[in-house]
């Protein structure tokens, strides 16, 4: 943790139970922010749906002056709770991780719910699909499903060969898309290490799906800013797919220090289209179909946030594209 960050925890344990057989732990980040009725939703279904419920730990990140949600409380789920200044969405997951105990890390969201009874011994036998733990899991959110890590989960190891795993540059988002970029350039080598599970639902209850309210949570975050970070951290995750890359042909580790911060944003000017094509689809180091992708979905994002596709604009300015 920062030596300037200044920050209150309340640990809250259960009774313990012996475990006849060890178990590997699984710890969930959740930073949230004025929704205590849905943390308290969320902590509710991993209680209910969780069959090794001693081995699951949750790190609850609470702004100081989101005194609504202070009192937030897992219950029967152990719960190590962070009370500090408000941050970045990178600096809020970075903050839990440090925290964190477990072998299996989950980023996840307040306005989600566990729906598959035993996710947890799915996400455990999912760790061990590869000996050397390096994978990006993720499970089926039912919106975006196979096509994004919207909830990724990482072993302990995976996120120290990562070093930043979840740059605090990232204001708000793309955390996952970031992540899975770094697994496509891992997949572009010759090593698939993405694993999706299809049938353990972690669904996202998202204002966009009408599951949910436009809140002012949702209204607060700024859709775009993130745009041009991940642009800016191209580099960032080349490096950082590099490192697992070394450890999986058993080279040394990689000790160069990460760099992740952005000290600008960058424009794309008068031409995003040639802009994005330059940034994104000429990076060699990516899967053509991805790159692909992300020019396409770069543009368009561009042009929305100019108000050049009003056709696809939802109730409230908001555009029907990828977060």
């Amino acid at each position: 943790m920062d030596a300037g960050l200044s920050v209150a925890t309340h640990t809250s344990m259960p009774g313990k139970k012996k475990a006849t057989v060890e178990v590997v732990q699984i710890s969930l980040l959740l930073p949230t922010r004025g929704r205590p009725e849905l943390a308290k939703r969320f902590l509710e279904s991993v209680v209910k749906t969780a069959e090794a419920l001693h081995a699951v730990e949750v790190i609850l990140y609470v702004d100081d002056d989101d005194t609504g949600s202070h009192h937030l409380d897992g219950r029967a789920l152990y719960t190590h709770r962070i009370i500090g200044p408000k941050q970045s969405m990178g600096a809020y997951n970075t903050t839990c991780f440090r925290a964190s105990r477990g072998q299996i890390i989950v980023l996840v969201n307040d306005d989600m719910v566990m729906r598959t009874v035993g996710w947890d011994t799915a996400l455990r036998a999912m760790d061990e699909r590869f000996s050397d733990r390096i994978y990006l899991g993720y499970c089926n959110d039912l919106l975006k499903k196979g096509g994004l890590a919207t909830f990724p989960i990482l072993s302990r190891k995976t996120c120290e060969l990562l070093v930043d795993p979840y740059p605090a540059a990232y204001a708000g988002a793309f955390i996952d898309v970031h992540l899975f970029d770094i697994f496509k350039r891992l997949q572009h080598q010759g090593f698939d290490r993405f694993i999706y599970l299809n049938d353990v639902v972690f669904e996202h209850l998202h204002y966009r799906t009408g599951k949910a309210a436009y809140d002012d949570t949702y209204k607060q975050r700024g859709r775009f800013q993130d745009d041009s970070i991940f642009i800016c951290l191209s580099t960032a995750r080349a490096t950082a797919a590099n490192r697992l890359l070394r450890a999986l042909n058993g080279q040394p580790a990689d000790t160069t220090p990460s760099d992740t911060a952005v000290e600008a944003p960058l424009a794309p000017g008068r031409s995003p289209l040639l802009f994005y094509f330059k940034r994104l689809f000429l990076d060699f180091d990516l899967p053509l179909r991805w790159r692909i992708y992300l020019w396409i979905w770069f543009t368009l994002r561009h042009s929305a946030a100019h108000g050049l596709l009003r056709f696809v604009v939802k109730g409230g300015g908001e555009p029907k594209l990828s977060e």
